[in-house]
């Protein structure tokens, strides 16, 4: 048990100038990234109301970021990681600006649908290269702006950031499309990116703390997955997460709920239900946040992630089945919720687990294992709405996840047990 003499200080990683600058570039990226995506997905549902072509989304993004991730881990372990954000930063403002352009009244008038749906898929994969960089750029920086002491503590505040940058920018999304339109949309991702650009300024350059500057790629990479699959903690989590957001992939379909399924009540737009629902998982995600900060998650760690994934399963599967517009919202709600206290305990582990000079190549496999698994539950989404029915989809995607959680649970007794009271104390 945790000693009673220890206090849990809840903004000891705010108590760092750098890292709240952090936080806000953080933000405003994935606010902006979350964005862009729900844009494209909307506007891809405009022009083919085929469930396949949303999932094609996912995979168009999920194929460059898993094929260069790690090669990327390797890059980000080598060099100075706060010129290396503003590099990505830099080439993702030109895909936005790509997004922008394309989306135009001008693009409209002179571009057919199949060409518009064509050159949105080259931008999104053009995207997932860039993404393939910022996951691990993003982990490593995190470790050189705050010391070892508050790791624990730093991982709960930027996944949280994470967290509601990711529902709040869908949520944003969904209404704005309504209310200024797609290119306006899209106008504001790219001054969102601009502004990320210019905060992250105001962080100092910091020093490579790996040992091997210069070392061979191949014994880079090789080291780097030895390490994750000999990591039991490290591996049990990300392998859990990705078969809980591969399967339970649902938010994808959104569109097709808003539009088809769902009964709008009434005086709502299809496109206002879609802004709603998207907003939804944005409370559960801000609960998440205060709560992980306020009580430590790292006591049973193992144990409290496994229920947050059984959990996440059950609304998944509550909202495949609803019609009804709230019953929908309240699942949507929980989905976020459990979503959140996953991605928070995942990241905890991996800061506390992960050596210094790995964390690019540890945060690089993660990003194959989980952070790609966005885009392929997406793509598997689409593709099983296609052969399934939408609904037979989420459903069968729901309780995948929740007997990926049980079987864990039973197969895997040490990862139940997972505790990381000690190794934050060794901090």
């Amino acid at each position: 048990m945790i000693e009673q003499n220890i206090k849990v200080d809840p903004y000891s990683a705010l108590r760092f100038r750098e890292f709240n600058i952090f936080l806000v570039v953080r933000f405003i990226l994935v606010f902006s990234w979350s964005m862009q995506f729900i844009i494209v997905e909307w506007l891809v549902w405009e022009i083919t109301k085929n469930p396949l072509s949303l999932g094609l989304i996912g995979l168009m993004e999920v194929v460059p970021a898993v094929s260069m991730a790690l090669f990327a881990g390797h890059i980000v372990d080598q060099k100075e990681k706060r010129n290396l954000l503003i590099y990505c930063i830099i080439a993702f403002l030109f895909v936005s600006f790509g997004f922008y352009i394309v989306t135009s009244s001008g693009a409209k008038e002179t571009l057919s649908n199949q060409t518009t749906l064509y050159l949105i898929y080259l931008l999104v994969f053009l995207g997932g290269f860039i993404r393939a960089f910022f996951g691990p750029t993003i982990f490593s920086l995190v470790a050189l702006i705050v010391p070892k002491k508050t790791y624990a503590n730093a991982a709960t505040w930027s996944s949280s950031i994470w967290q509601m940058g990711v529902v709040l920018g869908p949520a944003f999304a969904g209404f704005s499309i309504h209310w200024i339109g797609v290119n306006t949309s899209m106008g504001v991702v790219l001054a969102g990116v601009i502004l990320s650009l210019l905060i992250l300024l105001f962080i100092r350059r910091k020093p490579i703390l790996n040992p091997k500057i210069g070392e061979n790629i191949f014994t880079s990479l090789k080291e780097g997955v030895a390490f994750v699959y000999n990591s039991k903690a490290i591996l049990g989590a990300i392998t859990l997460d990705m078969v809980a957001v591969l399967f339970g992939g649902a938010i994808a379909l959104l569109p097709i709920y808003a539009t088809e399924i769902i009964e709008i009540p009434v005086g709502m737009e299809p496109s206002e239900v879609f802004g709603v629902l998207r907003a939804t998982p944005a409370v559960g995600s801000l609960i998440t946040m205060f709560i992980a900060a306020y009580i430590p998650i790292t006591k049973n760690a193992g144990s409290k992630l496994l229920i947050a994934i059984f959990a996440f399963g059950i609304s998944i599967i509550t909202f495949g089945l609803s019609s009804l517009f709230w019953i929908s919202v309240l699942s949507l709600f929980i989905y976020g919720l459990t979503d959140g206290i996953s991605m928070v305990i995942r990241q905890t582990i991996l800061q506390l687990k992960t050596p210094d000079h790995l964390r690019g190549r540890v945060a690089s496999v993660n990003s194959i294992f989980v952070g790609s698994s966005n885009e392929l539950g997406a793509f598997e989404s689409g593709l099983t709405a296609k052969l399934m029915g939408t609904v037979t989809a989420v459903v069968f995607g729901g309780t995948i996840t929740m007997l990926t959680a049980v079987a864990t649970a039973f197969v895997s007794p040490s990862f139940r047990k997972l505790d990381l009271t000690e190794d934050e104390k060794k901090t």
